[in-house]
């Protein structure tokens, strides 16, 4: 069984082409890759409707998880297990590639009396491996 679809099988998640497509992209990707990346590769495949409707399915049911740059940039990732809400992410300033940093702890943060926080978000923003060694050469 392909790893897309024990992770739908996981979620009790129906097994659609789309879904299964949307999710071993994923996959093989170490980045986040933005909405429109995802669409452009897999749009051949399936109509918009259905890209949105599967896209939707698997954000809320946790499968993806949104990274939020800025109001301009949004990307996704697998959610994996371990970080799902609380974990960092690197954004290179040079290729703007985003990554999940699952090894990243992030310190709970004190909140006021009465608040109840649901998730926290750290986005280090810098230059990656890659974009580091090539202005090294």
């Amino acid at each position: 069984m392909s790893e897309a679809r024990e992770i739908l099988r996981q979620h009790m998640l129906k097994r659609t082409n789309c879904r299964e497509g949307i999710v071993s992209l994923m996959l093989e990707n170490e980045h986040a890759l933005s909405e429109h990346e995802i669409r452009d590769r897999l749009a051949s495949s399936y109509d918009r409707t259905t890209f949105y409707r599967s896209f939707k399915t698997l954000e809320e049911s946790g499968i993806i998880h949104k990274i939020v740059l800025d109001s301009q940039k949004v990307r996704y990732a697998i959610a994996r297990r371990g970080y799902i809400n609380s974990h960092a992410h690197f954004h290179c300033n040079s290729c703007s590639s985003v990554r999940c940093l699952g090894s990243a702890s992030i310190q709970p943060v004190e909140l006021p009396e009465g608040y109840r926080a649901s998730e926290t978000e750290v986005i280090v923003h810098g230059i990656c491996r890659n974009c580091n060694e090539n202005v090294k050469s």
